[in-house]
């Protein structure tokens, strides 16, 4: 393959954002319904992994960081809903309670929760992820001018956006949101 040929289908990051959020759409219509509640939660774990590791793999600007960061909350959101054994209503964007009338339950409808190790496993990926994504604004930064990501962030009125990243998701998870990640 020549160095001067595209190594993806997806070249830009709105391209990937876009594929993506249809495969985070087609996970979420998986129902929190035992067995199939670890198929939504493994192939979840599998997408943020994927995006994680893709998003940083594009370079960031300032057209492209408000929809990268509109992604990030929607799979907070995403996260959110299936840790909380959720329904996805497509129609709102938002999980729905699940209900199990006496008679499923009896029949063995069920749904369980994460596993711990599942848990312990997004907490990982969201933790970790938070410094690659700001090495990943750092090395984008648009001019030498700006003297860290912060004040980029500000600029694009973008900062509040940023720090809530998967805010949503560790507080479920145990409090963990606002890790305050320095600069390198």
């Amino acid at each position: 393959m020549r160095g001067s040929e595209p190594t993806t289908h997806l070249p830009t990051l709105h391209d990937y954002l876009d594929a993506s959020r249809q495969i985070l759409s087609l996970i979420l219509q998986i129902p929190p319904i035992d067995p199939s509640t670890s198929l939504r939660t493994a192939y979840l774990l599998r997408l943020t992994n994927d995006a994680l590791s893709s998003i940083v793999g594009y370079p960031p600007d300032s057209e492209s960081l408000p929809e990268a960061l509109d992604w990030l909350d929607d799979l907070d959101q995403a996260w959110l809903t299936v840790l909380e054994a959720q329904v996805w209503d497509p129609s709102t964007g938002a999980g729905v309670d699940l209900y199990i009338d006496a008679a499923d339950a009896s029949g063995g409808i069920k749904t369980s929760p994460m596993s711990q190790t599942e848990r312990t496993r997004l907490r990982s990926l969201l933790v970790g992820s938070s410094t690659s994504l700001e090495e990943w604004l750092e090395n984008g930064k648009e001019s030498q001018e700006e003297q860290n990501v912060e004040n980029m962030l500000e600029r694009l009125g973008l900062q509040a956006e940023f720090d809530d990243l998967f805010s949503r998701t560790l507080d479920h998870l145990g409090g963990l949101s606002g890790i305050v990640v320095d600069p390198v």
